[in-house]
């Protein structure tokens, strides 16, 4: 129950945090999710996302900054490994997956709703 009860707080302070954010800056929630995606790289670049992770596990793994931390993590495994292309090539390489899957599910949602544009 107490992993649960972690996951559920920090998860949901980071949302609340995101929430008072959009509430008092005139930031939109784009704003937002880039600013979310960079603060995870930045925090995983620090080794600090692992042992947030261990405390907190979906808490901090499902809110945006996870895609981040996913991000560095694959840059960082490619940069030890080539260098500096490293740095190109992992970029994407660890999360290709996830995006690739929000890519196809995006087309067919489109196509079952009839989006209006």
């Amino acid at each position: 129950m107490g992993n649960f009860l972690t996951a559920f707080l920090v998860g949901g302070l980071i949302c609340a945090l995101g929430q008072v954010f959009l509430d008092n800056t005139k930031y939109t929630p784009a704003h937002l999710l880039v600013g979310l995606v960079v603060l995870g790289s930045i925090v995983t670049g620090l080794g600090w996302y692992e042992p947030l992770i261990k405390f907190a596990g979906a808490g901090v793994t499902i809110p945006v900054s996870n895609f981040g931390n996913t991000l560095a993590k694959g840059v960082l495994m490619e940069a030890n490994r080539d260098g500096l292309l490293g740095l190109f090539k992992g970029l994407l390489e660890v999360a290709s997956a996830g995006v690739g899957a929000s890519v196809i599910i995006a087309f067919f949602i489109a196509i079952l709703f009839n989006p209006k544009v």
